[in-house]
């Protein structure tokens, strides 16, 4: 057994642990990083980037065939999903080089492709390597969550680990969980040629506002995906090419390939917390506002952490990480300005708090600010109206922003640096967007929550008069 020792040993090479790992060593510490899989973590592999890139794949197919009202014939498309993986894989490989191993000794990080097991609070086993560290990072992250359902050990699926190496196209695609990841891959396999069934237990996306969700499902429903909400899971059974998950209320949903999309699970299994004093809660590690866990010498972030699973957060995490391993600065993790978004088209994006979040906290005090995309000129000129931008106001700053509509991905950015730097309403109504761009929809929110100030106060009517009358 060799003996190393190091001042920043970090547990997995995923978005948060590669960030954590780069940063302490370019600024002078000693670290050793740890990965007994895939360097680039879930987010390059099995999940962000291989999930984006399907869904270009299947967004061309759908601008082939429904690109009439833009004055251009639609054509039926010539779908190749065995290529469309290729195309999948190619970005992939495009993106690798900056996770990779020797990237990441050229910042003179020590790299050791073994997975990780605590033996004593301070020291870690990887292969034939003890390390002992004064700081360590978990950033282990998450993996598929597969549910104890009677059948499925003797039925094939896939989780979102392995349907990108699919490379025979599904005949019909059935879909067991409504979230943002069974969404998204059931448009793209519809676009994709696919029949695609999706079946929820309770309520389709949702932990989103209901009122956006409803426009999505909708968007999906009349693209020909089949989403049946309130359909518990009783038994899977049937063989390859030949599956049927049968409700609890009696109802069988046939299909030819099977994708379980019904959550995460951190991962935690492999690492013998019980040596490190290191506790667990029923979604991950135990840890405070500073993402200590019960071991103070020990931190977790990203989705071993806990708290929201997006590959952002576990990049906000290691900011957080640097500051107080490094250089000894208090810094407490916050989740009011931290955005999600669902990649479907139209797309549905969330920052701070809802409508109803809002409404509960705050009550009488919240004010509700709307612009709808049909009033955005660029939308109309892309045939891209469907949708809305509503932010949810208290004492004139923003608490939360909800847009469900054509880059809403792209539009929350500005609303999740409102809410970081607690900026107001008058802010963001100052700004001068170009026209005509999709962006304009946020100064027009903005100005939306002035207007009744503005144009149906009697005050400012009679002071416009006054200067108008009396003023030279």
């Amino acid at each position: 057994m060799k003996d190393l020792k190091t001042d920043i040993l970090v547990i997995g090479a995923g978005s948060g642990g590669l960030s954590v790992a780069a940063g302490a060593s370019q600024m002078g510490a000693d670290v050793v990083l740890l990965e007994g899989h895939k360097m680039g973590g879930d987010c390059l592999n099995f999940g962000c980037v291989p999930s984006k890139a399907l869904i270009a794949s299947a967004k061309a197919a759908y601008g082939q065939a429904h690109s009439a009202p833009l004055g251009i014939a639609s054509v039926t498309p010539q779908i190749d999903y065995a290529a469309a993986k290729d195309h999948v894989h190619d970005v992939i490989s495009q993106i690798e080089p900056m996770d990779s191993q020797e990237r990441f000794e050229g910042f003179a990080v020590k790299v050791i492709r073994e997975y990780g097991s605590f033996v004593s609070p301070t020291q870690v086993e990887a292969g034939d390597t003890r390390i002992t560290a004064r700081r360590i990072v978990i950033a282990t992250g998450s993996s598929p969550l597969v549910p104890p359902m009677p059948g499925l050990d003797q039925v094939p699926f896939y989780t979102n680990e392995d349907i990108f190496e699919l490379r025979e196209k599904p005949e019909h695609l059935l879909i067991i969980g409504g979230g943002p990841i069974g969404m998204e891959m059931a448009q793209a396999h519809i676009r994709l040629g696919c029949k695609v069934t999706v079946i929820e237990g309770q309520k389709a996306l949702g932990k989103d506002d209901p009122e956006a969700a409803a426009i999505v499902l909708d968007a999906l429903r009349s693209e020909g995906v089949a989403i049946e909400e309130n359909q518990m899971v009783a038994q899977i059974r049937g063989q390859a090419g030949a599956v049927e998950v049968v409700t609890e209320n009696g109802q069988i949903y046939a299909g030819s390939h099977l994708l379980l999309a019904v959550g995460r699970k951190s991962n935690s299994d492999r690492l013998n917390l019980e040596a490190a004093g290191i506790e667990t809660t029923r979604t991950g590690l135990k840890v405070d506002d500073a993402l200590r866990t019960t071991n103070r010498k020990v931190y977790a972030i990203g989705d071993v952490a806990g708290g929201l699973q997006f590959t952002h957060v576990a990049g906000y995490h290691a900011g957080i990480i640097i500051r107080s391993a490094l250089f000894g600065m208090p810094s407490k993790a916050k989740t009011a300005h931290i955005p999600w978004a669902t990649y479907t088209d139209p797309e549905l994006a969330q920052v701070g708090l809802t409508e109803a979040q809002a409404r509960e906290t705050h009550g009488d005090a919240v004010e509700i600010a709307r612009f709808d995309y049909h009033h955005n000129d660029r939308a109309i000129a892309e045939r891209k109206t469907t949708g809305f931008i509503k932010v949810m106001v208290v004492k004139g700053r923003p608490v939360g922003a909800t847009i469900v509509g054509h880059q809403a991905g792209e539009l929350i950015n500005l609303w999740s640096l409102a809410l970081a730097n607690r900026l107001k309403m008058g802010q963001v109504a100052a700004m001068v967007s170009p026209y005509p761009t999709i962006g304009e929809l946020n100064k027009r929110v903005a100005g939306a929550y002035f207007s009744p100030r503005l144009f149906e106060n009697e005050t400012v009517k009679r002071v416009v008069r006054f200067v108008q009358r009396w003023i030279p």
